[in-house]
């Protein structure tokens, strides 16, 4: 079962987004961003050239061909943990209104929810059907209110 962690209270859904792939990738962690709406897709793979001044995200689509040689991987499909040579494995991140298929392939899934009441009621939903599905829970205010 995969650990899922769910940031609650993102004032910016997809810019608090950015600034996680940003962590991990510094950190050496290859990551792969899937949600099936291909606009989110899309506002994702832009703010991943410049949502910061000086901040670039090295990121492909998982069908690319470079994707074997890119550290985060964008997709509207099934996400597939990708195999990488001597780096750590490789985490999910959700940006789906629903629970990604084959969250069993990957070691953790980063859930990011913004204070829009949509998003916290869906969020409520994955959580409600990560914990029926036996997965490790934990919750982490990044409101900055506590």
């Amino acid at each position: 079962m995969a650990r899922i962690d769910f940031a609650f209270g993102a004032p910016d859904r997809l810019r608090m987004a950015c600034e996680v792939i940003r962590k991990h990738y510094l950190a050496g962690r290859k990551l792969v961003v899937y949600t099936q709406d291909k606009q989110r897709l899309a506002r994702i793979d832009r703010l991943l050239w410049g949502f910061d001044a000086t901040a670039f995200i090295p990121h492909v689509h998982a069908d690319d061909p470079l994707a074997e040689q890119t550290a985060v991987l964008l997709t509207p499909s099934a996400p597939v943990a990708p195999a990488f040579e001597g780096a750590l494995q490789p985490w999910l991140i959700n940006l789906d209104l629903g629970c990604p298929p084959g969250t069993e392939g990957f070691e953790r899934v980063l859930e990011i929810v913004s204070n829009h009441d949509d998003d916290k009621l869906a969020a409520r939903e994955r959580w409600r059907q990560y914990k029926e599905a036996g997965h490790a829970l934990h919750a982490h205010d990044v409101s900055g209110k506590s």
